[in-house]
């Protein structure tokens, strides 16, 4: 689920350009964590992967993608990340990224 008040939000403080640059910004980083999580998983970087993927969810508004980082951060913080579902978290991303994407064009303008 997207939060698109929050996107809204966001696109009005820092500006269309400014927005844009975010977004790609976001997709980037993100993107590369989201593929990495495996490999966090085995070097012991999981709870800080996972910290660092909610915030940036947060900030664009990917809702279940937030509260999925938070449950598997809180895991991975009592010793438990391999209870951490990395493919249902991986899928929840890939398919809010796809929607978020979508749903851009359907912004009202600034």
């Amino acid at each position: 689920m997207i939060d698109w008040v929050r996107v809204a939000d966001l696109r009005g403080e820092v500006g269309s350009d400014g927005f844009e640059e975010v977004v790609l910004l976001f997709m980037e980083e993100t993107d590369a964590a989201v593929r990495s999580l495996s490999a966090a998983a085995t070097s012991g970087a999981l709870e800080e992967t996972l910290h660092f993927l909610k915030g940036s969810a947060l900030n664009l508004g990917f809702v279940t993608v937030s509260r999925l980082c938070q449950e598997g951060e809180r895991l991975a913080a009592d010793g438990q990340g391999a209870n951490v579902d990395l493919d249902a978290l991986a899928e929840s991303y890939w398919r809010a990224r796809a929607d978020f994407l979508a749903g851009l064009g359907r912004l009202p303008p600034i």
